[in-house]
């Protein structure tokens, strides 16, 4: 029997549907941040604060962090057109691979340190010693690359036999 990273994604076993599932889930939180922040939807973002309208999607979070541990490390990252520009290229690289299955493992590295950097701007945490959802997410984003949940409901049975990823394996 293959193991979960060497074996297909097909077969009867429904856990596979429940990591597709997560899988899709979770990308949609990164798409939807990334859309509000653009856009300005009003449900984190007010649309005078949206990126097409001049505001930085990074200066309210960060300057946020102000009474945390790293508050003068993160608050001077705020509004910065090279971090606005990075995180919103993360939250959409990380999204749109999510949701249509591939580059799951740049996609789970890339999102996981963008979680973990997100974790170390709210310490010290006001609900739990060292857990919240962003270290939860985080491992999630590991189970999908190392379970192959592209593979079900999404494309990266397709991506995976691509010239490209068979050359550059890291790609899958």
């Amino acid at each position: 029997m293959a193991g979960p990273t060497t074996g297909p994604a097909t077969g009867t076993d429904p856990a596979r549907y429940v990591w597709a599932a997560a899988r899709i889930a979770v990308g949609w939180v990164f798409l939807w941040a990334f859309l509000d922040k653009l856009f300005g939807w009003g449900f984190a973002t007010p649309a005078a604060k949206a990126w097409v309208n001049g505001g930085s999607p990074t200066t309210g979070f960060l300057k946020g962090t102000a009474d945390h541990t790293f508050g003068g490390l993160f608050g001077a990252l705020a509004g910065q057109g090279w971090v606005d520009w990075l995180f919103m290229t993360g939250l959409l690289g990380v999204g749109a691979a999510l949701v249509l299955g591939v580059g799951m493992r740049i996609a789970a590295v890339a999102g996981g340190l963008l979680l973990v950097l997100m974790w170390a701007a709210e310490l010290p945490l006001t609900t739990n010693p060292f857990m919240d959802e962003h270290i939860v997410y985080a491992l999630v984003l590991a189970g999908l690359a190392l379970t192959r949940a592209g593979e079900t409901f999404g494309l990266g049975g397709w991506w995976a036999a691509t010239p490209l990823v068979r050359r550059f394996p890291i790609l899958r």
